[in-house]
């Protein structure tokens, strides 16, 4: 057995479905075949964008945005991206990085009229109205599927978008792991980066409960916790060390 690999309580098909988050990729390839749109949500460090990377190993013809921060920057990315892509029904002039908006948005539009591409935009937060007209367009009634992530619990943070992805089909919910599983991730994370301490089963109980199944917060209290100042001896000093992380200190 690999140096890291799980050997813990759960049934470890059950726990790698959960980590891996199986049934929810599972989701995206579907709604990704039959051509429609989705939103992705869920709370913060749950795993959103981890899911989307790996979404998109599997769409050959997916154009990532990882952060929309203007029109210009977005029409950009998404012409570097059906470049990188090389397919050869698509040309674009050398020149293309001095076009306007709108001509780089036009280059855009006749690439997905050619192929079946589809959109993935991470880091949206809070779009213009300029911005969300731009993806409404190249969406164009779910001709083009976008695949992107509200942040905030009421999706206020992508504002006019939401009617995009109105019905319940087309929103997916990331939820936090089980207490068991959330356990058992803590003690995996535990093993893949060698840390051992005489109190490291109660350590890891605390931090699975506190983080309430969270998958970035353990990941983090468990980077925390090799750290000189939390250990005592062989133990780990982990009220401290949840305090530090209450307190937003990582490092």
């Amino acid at each position: 057995m690999p140096k890291h690999a799980y050997n813990g309580n759960i049934e470890p098909q059950l726990f790698f479905a959960a980590v891996e988050r199986t049934e929810e990729m599972a989701r995206l390839q579907a709604q990704a075949e039959k051509r429609k749109s989705l939103l992705i949500f869920g709370p913060e460090a749950v795993g959103k964008t981890r899911l989307l990377q790996a979404f998109i190993k599997t769409q050959p013809l997916a154009l990532t945005v990882p952060r929309v921060e203007s029109p210009r920057e977005m029409m950009l990315t998404l012409v570097a991206e059906i470049r990188r892509l090389g397919k050869p029904a698509v040309l674009f002039p050398a020149s293309y990085s001095s076009m306007s908006t709108k001509s780089l948005k036009g280059l855009v539009q006749r690439a997905l009229e050619q192929y079946p591409f589809l959109l993935v935009l991470d880091h949206i937060a809070s779009p213009s109205r300029v911005v969300t007209g731009l993806i409404k367009d190249l969406n164009y009634f779910d001709r083009t599927p976008v695949f992107f992530v509200a942040r905030t619990p009421h999706m206020e943070d992508i504002g006019a978008l939401q009617p995009m992805c109105a019905r319940s089909s087309e929103r997916l919910e990331l939820k936090e792991f089980a207490p068991p599983i959330a356990l058992e991730f803590a003690r995996w994370e535990a093993r893949k980066t060698d840390l051992w301490a005489s109190n490291l089963d109660e350590v890891l109980r605390l931090f699975a409960d506190s983080s309430k199944g969270n998958p970035g917060a353990i990941v983090h209290m468990v980077k925390m916790a090799h750290f000189p100042r939390y250990w005592a001896g062989d133990q780990i000093k982990s009220h401290v060390l949840y305090l530090d992380y209450r307190m937003g200190r990582r490092d």
